[in-house]
């Protein structure tokens, strides 16, 4: 079982998740959509293709860019697709 908490709240929990380059990546439908808003940021990785961010907002403080996601990977990194990672101070455990 892998669980990310920031704020003191879990914000995903899943039995089943993928590793790449020491970074835990949830199943999407494993978060909790409330804690969760959209942010404008992108990066792009060069072997994982174009990286969209959530900002954590959890017992009214924001955590901007906490958690990464790619919607369309590139074909070397498929198994992350539908799947999101985090940073910014998140603690992952497993």
């Amino acid at each position: 079982m892998a669980r990310a908490i920031w704020n003191g709240t879990v914000v995903a929990e899943s039995d089943k998740f993928e590793v790449v380059e020491g970074n835990i990546y949830f199943p999407a439908d494993k978060i909790k959509p409330e804690y969760f808003q959209p942010s404008e940021t992108t990066t792009v990785c060069g072997w994982k293709g174009i990286a969209n961010y959530y900002t954590l907002q959890v017992n009214g403080e924001r955590n901007p860019d906490a958690a990464w996601y790619y919607a369309d990977p590139t074909p070397a990194a498929a198994q992350i697709k539908d799947h999101i990672a985090f940073w910014h101070g998140v603690k992952v455990e497993r």
